[in-house]
């Protein structure tokens, strides 16, 4: 039987139009009892500085990806943010959560030398601090929905992970999440009206919910102007190649604790296959590849609230101007922080339960640094 408590969020409705979020009345509280996780990679920009940022990014993407394969179906708000996520989950999958977030730090340690924090807070404790946890579901598609959160308790369960608080320790030594969809297998995609642009834009305490909402209404009016709003991802998907770009990287998330090379060589296989399917546009049983490719673009996770607005966006000057203007201006007001980081390319994670349904996950993100860039370049 369905968790009583997950019935929350189920129940909210679809938003179809994402300009509409900036409205906090689109916002629901969290449940009390419900538990904020969160994690992110100790010194992300040291990482990207290595040219890791691919590794960065699917650690981050792994957050997810382990927590949709530990609860089952269970629906659950999350986000993406580059070198990290975080997720809210009611009562009774605490300790499920728990055991996830313990084997991620291990599992990251041991397979990349990354150090992953993670912390889980109960909402409870974040009100008591004077924030809130309110979330909203956005639907790009009919395929899927994702997260979008309020109220600055995200911002604070973040920081008090970074102070140590809440921790959640890692697990025993070879400890490994569920990673089941998770994967790397699109190249880069190139920017085509100029420059591929990662924002986060936070509320400062001064402001009010009113001053964020219209600021956020001007910048996405802005990027309404921009074909498909700015979208990085083409109609038709991104570009495919053969062997993939990131062959050892997601041979090494999808491995489970098999032989490395063994993983290597049965992606390399997998892969022919899927790029020569999209080559010939030829279906194979249920999966069709250009249906797929459509899908992937419509399912594409390239702006998100998550207390504050992130964006990565295709953007010609004269709108990235516009837009800094805008920003320029509210920081100067006092009424803003943001960092801005521009690239010649975005990238994308994935997490794909079955290739013949709809509902696989698209993580976007720029692929020189990205929002984890933008967030070390914050302006207050």
């Amino acid at each position: 039987m369905k968790d009583a408590q997950a019935a929350f969020y189920e129940s909210l409705p679809l938003q179809r139009d994402f300009t509409s979020l900036a409205q906090p009345a689109r916002f629901s509280a969290v449940p009390d009892d419900w538990a904020l996780g969160v994690a992110d990679i100790v010194d992300s920009t040291g990482e990207i500085a290595n040219g890791r940022y691919k590794t960065v990014n699917m650690v981050g993407a792994a957050v997810i990806s382990a927590m949709i394969n530990a609860l089952k179906g269970q629906q659950f708000p999350y986000v993406f943010g580059g070198d990290g996520a975080a997720f809210a989950i009611p009562a009774s999958a605490v300790d499920i959560a728990r055991t996830v977030l313990a084997e991620l730090r291990r599992w990251a340690e041991e397979e990349f030398s990354i150090a992953l924090r993670a912390a889980l807070v109960p909402v409870s404790e974040l009100r008591q601090a004077g924030r809130d946890l309110r979330v909203a579901r956005y639907a790009p598609s009919n395929g899927v929905d994702y997260a979008m959160f309020s109220g600055g308790g995200l911002a604070w369960a973040e920081a008090m992970m970074k102070e140590g608080q809440f921790q959640v320790p890692p697990a025993d030594p070879g400890a490994q999440p569920d990673l089941t969809g998770l994967s790397c297998r699109w190249s880069n995609i190139k920017a085509q009206h100029g420059k591929v642009v990662s924002l986060v834009i936070e509320p400062t305490p001064q402001a009010t919910e009113s001053d964020f909402a219209d600021l956020a209404q001007s910048v996405l009016s802005a990027a309404e102007g921009l074909e498909r709003a700015g979208h990085p991802v083409p109609e038709n998907g991104p570009p495919i190649k053969w062997p993939p770009p990131n062959l050892a990287l997601d041979a090494s998330v999808s491995r489970s604790g098999r032989n490395l090379f063994t993983q290597k060589v049965k992606l390399l296989g997998q892969n022919l296959l899927i790029a020569l399917l999209f080559k010939s546009g030829k279906s194979l049983g249920q999966f069709d590849p250009e249906h797929y490719k459509n899908m992937v673009s419509r399912n594409a996770d390239f702006r998100k609230f998550d207390d504050g607005l992130k964006m990565t966006l295709d953007c010609d000057s004269a709108t990235f101007s516009q837009i800094e203007i805008m920003l320029e201006q509210a920081r100067a007001q006092g009424k803003i922080r943001y960092g801005v980081h521009a690239q010649d390319e975005a990238m994308m994670t994935c997490f794909v339960p079955s290739a013949t349904r709809d509902d696989h996950v698209h993580f976007v993100d720029g692929a020189a640094g990205g929002y984890a860039q933008a967030a070390a370049a914050m302006q207050t």
